[in-house]
């Protein structure tokens, strides 16, 4: 768990965060927004509890393509879920074509307020801890706000595929 400025707490998801997460999902469908970031959890899904063992699958890389990923939600102080976040521990083609080691998205009502930004720079920390030291990051070319997030996080262009701009950052703690 690491809390920031403005007591910002990443973590994974628990039972108690049910309604608070459910409330935020549907934030993002009532205004057409993408849950990047939120993996494993069909639309619409009543199930929060299949959702919660389907990250426990998806950590040991047992689920979907096998690829290894740990799922967080941010939160603030009062424990209401402020984002997802996303840290894929290897890639397959289409995440190093797509998606890279790292998902993010904030729910639309408390975006512009350096809550990405946080997450972003929290999940290249973590990442960190599992070895990976140069991380992918994608967002599409008609996203100016991850865009800034990722160039403030040290995000360096490598190129385009499609409409998504591949970045990566290689982390200070590199030996």
């Amino acid at each position: 768990m690491s809390i920031y400025q403005n007591n910002l707490i990443i973590r994974r998801p628990t039972i108690a965060d049910r309604k608070t997460i459910l409330e935020m999902i549907e934030e993002y469908h009532k205004a057409d927004s993408s849950t990047s970031g939120l993996w494993n959890f069909a639309d619409k899904q009543d199930n929060f509890e299949g959702w919660l063992e389907a990250n426990l699958l998806q950590e040991a890389g047992l689920l979907g393509e096998n690829i290894p990923a740990i799922q967080f939600v941010a939160f603030n102080e009062k424990n209401q879920a402020l984002g997802f976040l996303n840290i894929r521990l290897r890639l397959n083609q289409k995440l190093l074509s797509t998606g890279g080691h790292i998902g993010y998205s904030v729910r639309p009502s408390e975006r512009g307020r350096g809550i990405a930004k946080k997450m972003l720079k929290e999940a290249i920390t973590i990442a960190n801890t599992k070895n990976i030291q140069k991380i992918l990051v994608t967002c599409h070319r008609d996203n100016p706000a991850s865009r800034a997030v990722i160039l403030a996080n040290g995000g360096v262009l490598e190129n385009s595929i499609d409409k998504m701009e591949r970045y990566w950052i290689t982390s200070n703690e590199q030996s």
